[in-house]
């Protein structure tokens, strides 16, 4: 009899992973009966036809959200104590005191901060935030759905959501094993875990070791190492199209070579559209010289803000917008979800560029995937004030430590965004051999095989 897998999306961000690529595909060929166990606004049924069990009733506890607030930066606070590292208190978010209500919750989160930075501290804050879930109608009706189909585990597609609180634990009360995918190459240190679960499937033994050291109450016998489907359709030659037809579809002109500008969101690059205008600016010089480069302009698919309207507008000659090909379905940054077409829209924006300007993104291993390499600004911009965030902390974050120096080029001014591309153009240097070594520490390799690896994973744990 075949295993049924309940592979949970507390919210949206595990659909590329695990609904767009072959993933279901590989597990129903491995014998297991995949159901989607659906808390995100995407309706699996009706745009893929993927069987599902909706969770309705997406109420949290009035409490946890605060009491996660704390977790948060109750772990931080603990992080930087224990190794005696600065960087930690910079993953914090500001605290609100606009209201009264807001005042309350924020001097809540920072006594605790301050008074609770202890192995002890935390674990009660953990349980005080199970404990408030429980209560809830929201867990009574997971529990309900669980005894209704019985599942023999239930796979959580990222660690970050408070959604994920109950129906983790509903499995867990009900002695079905839980396992628990860690969802982002920067998560572990930033405090990003609200919950536990028996198993834990990582991208590399890099991630392996940071969960160990900053949650050491996790055995290594708990996590496996799979490396992440996020990679794979770059390595699926179906979904490339033909220079001619990819520049047809898109307005770009086939006498041009082209660098990809791939956006930040607000928080990592507040400024991110000054670092599009440097680029424009020295694509605009190297065509005077007799380049002839054009920019495809890929935003971050949840930026609505419309900051890059006016450099769009003023160097419409250089730059073509080709944007995400994700769906509202709400009004809300949380309510835009990705579509399986963007996989082929991403494959083929990394192929058909030269390389990438970014700030500090993963889109650095997009590209090194089809051996093109990518330019890191990193300076401030006059614009910078006070209250404004400066990209230069990201690349202290932790994630960055593994990264060696010279696996990008290294844009220190707007003058080496002209100089970095020029010579990159001119084959004088070229990163992307040595952003591939840096690849196989983040994720673990051959990168197009890791759906295939948590679903052995899987089966070992049913």
């Amino acid at each position: 009899m075949s295993k049924k897998i309940f592979v949970l999306f507390p919210d949206g961000v595990g659909l590329r992973n695990f609904a767009f690529t072959n993933f279901k595909e590989i597990g129903e060929d491995s014998g297991f009966e995949v159901m989607y166990w659906n808390n995100s606004i995407f309706p699996l049924k009706d745009k893929l036809g993927y069987d599902e069990v909706v969770i309705e009733n997406r109420s949290i506890h009035p409490k946890t959200g605060t009491l996660n607030r704390a977790r948060k930066r109750v772990e931080l606070a603990l992080s930087k104590k224990r190794f005696n590292d600065n960087v930690y208190p910079t993953y914090r978010f500001p605290l609100s005191f606009k209201t009264l209500r807001a005042t309350l919750k924020s001097l809540f989160v920072k006594y605790h901060e301050v008074t609770r930075a202890t192995p002890k501290g935390w674990q009660n804050l953990m349980d005080e935030m199970f404990t408030a879930e429980r209560s809830t109608q929201r867990y009574k009706d997971c529990k309900a759905q669980l005894v209704e189909h019985q599942p023999d585990l239930v796979f959580c597609t990222t660690q970050r959501s408070t959604q994920a609180i109950a129906p983790m634990l509903a499995a867990q009360d009900l002695g079905i094993p839980t396992v628990c995918w860690v969802y982002s190459w920067d998560n572990v240190p930033k405090g990003m875990s609200t919950i536990e679960a028996d198993h834990y499937i990582v991208w590399s033994q890099l991630m392996k070791d940071e969960l160990l050291k900053y949650y050491p109450k996790t055995n290594p016998n708990q996590i496996t190492i799979t490396g992440t489907p996020q990679f794979e359709p770059h390595y699926d030659t179906k979904l490339l199209q033909a220079r001619d037809q990819f520049f047809s579809d898109h307005n770009l002109d086939s006498d041009k070579r082209y660098i990809c500008f791939s956006g930040d969101d607000e928080t990592t690059s507040p400024l991110d559209q000054f670092y599009l205008e440097d680029v424009a600016k020295a694509v605009r010089q190297l065509n005077t010289e007799g380049y002839n480069l054009g920019i495809i302009f890929r935003k971050v698919p949840v930026d609505f803000s419309g900051r890059y309207d006016e450099v769009l507008k003023n160097y419409s000659n250089e730059i073509i917008a080709i944007d995400p090909l994700w769906e509202p379905m709400g009004n809300q940054w949380n309510m835009v979800m990705p579509t399986k077409e963007d996989f082929k829209l991403l494959v083929n924006t990394c192929h058909h560029s030269d390389l990438v300007v970014n700030i500090c993104s993963s889109m650095v291993f997009d590209f090194a995937i089809h051996d093109k390499p990518c330019i890191y600004p990193n300076y401030e911009q006059p614009q910078l004030k006070k209250g404004v965030r400066d990209i230069g902390q990201n690349y202290n974050y932790v994630h960055f430590r593994t990264m060696p120096k010279d696996a990008v080029v290294w844009a220190l001014n707007k003058a080496e965004i002209y100089t970095g591309i020029k010579s990159i153009l001119d084959g004088a240097v070229n990163p992307a051999p040595i952003a591939k070594e840096w690849f196989k520490v983040i994720n673990q390799h051959p990168c197009n095989m890791a759906s295939e690896r948590i679903w052995e994973a899987l089966k070992d744990f049913t």
